[in-house]
C-alpha cells in the first residue's frame, strides 16, 4: 500500500464558502474544467473548476454530507517541488500526455489532490474541516518534505479565517501547521498538547 499523506484544515462551518472561493485561486489559469455546481448546508451554491469523483455533475451536499472534488493546484518552485514536477512532466510525457508548464508567476500545477470536506468533522463535530490527501506515495513525501506545500496550506488555513492546520503522515504524532491565527511547529502529542482533544479545547472563535 502507498503513502496517503494530508494536510487537514479546520474551520468554522459558515466559512467553508471562504475556502472554496480561496482555493479556486490556486487553480492554475490554464485548467478548463467545465464549472461543477456545489450545494452547500444553509442551500447556498458555489460553482468551482473541479470535478468530483471525476465527473462535472452537480453535487448536493446541503445535508451535511461530505463533499469529494478533485484539485490540481499551484505551489511555489522549491527544491522538492521542482523534482516533483520534473518527474511527472517525465511521466506524462512516456504516457503520451501533454506537459503541465509553470505558470506566469513560476508556479508549479500539482495534482491530482483529493478533498475531502467535512462538515461535521469526528475531531470536533463543531467545526468543518477540508482534507488534502495526497494521490501518490511520492505526492505525499513531497507534502512532508517541500516547505511550499506547506505554506500553500497554512496560507488557505490564514485566508479562510482557519482555527487549525495539521499535516498527518500516517504516524500516531500530527503535525501543527497553523493555530489560531498564527504559523506554529509543534506536534500532538507534544509538549503543549498531550492529546488531539488538548489541542481542539485550545481553539480559539474569535477570529
Amino acid at each position: 500500500m502507498g503513502l496517503d499523506y494530508s494536510y487537514e484544515i479546520f474551520l468554522p462551518a459558515r466559512n467553508i464558502p471562504r475556502a472554496l472561493d480561496e482555493l479556486v485561486k490556486l487553480v492554475p489559469p490554464a485548467r478548463s474544467e467545465p464549472a461543477l455546481t456545489l450545494t452547500l448546508p444553509g442551500r447556498e451554491q458555489l460553482l468551482v473548476p473541479f470535478t468530483s469523483r471525476f465527473k462535472h455533475d452537480p453535487v448536493d451536499c446541503s445535508t451535511g454530507e461530505d463533499l469529494e472534488l478533485d484539485t490540481v493546484l499551484r505551489f511555489e518552485l522549491d527544491e522538492a517541488v521542482r523534482e516533483y514536477h520534473l518527474a511527472c512532466n517525465v511521466g506524462r510525457e512516456q504516457a503520451g500526455l501533454g506537459t503541465w508548464e509553470l505558470d506566469e508567476s513560476g508556479r508549479a500545477a500539482i495534482g491530482y489532490i483529493y478533498l475531502t470536506a467535512r462538515f461535521s468533522p469526528k475531531l470536533h463535530p463543531h467545526w468543518a474541516s477540508l482534507q488534502f490527501t495526497a494521490a501518490t506515495s511520492d505526492m505525499s513525501r513531497l507534502f512532508e518534505r517541500s516547505a511550499s506545500a506547506r505554506r500553500t496550506f497554512t496560507g488557505l488555513a490564514r485566508d479562510s479565517g482557519a482555527v487549525c492546520c495539521l499535516l498527518d503522515t500516517e504516524t500516531d504524532t500530527f503535525q501543527i501547521c497553523w493555530l489560531n491565527g498564527r504559523e506554529t511547529d509543534e506536534t500532538v502529542p507534544g509538549p503543549r498538547f498531550a492529546t488531539c482533544r488538548e489541542l481542539v479545547a485550545a481553539w480559539s472563535e474569535q477570529m
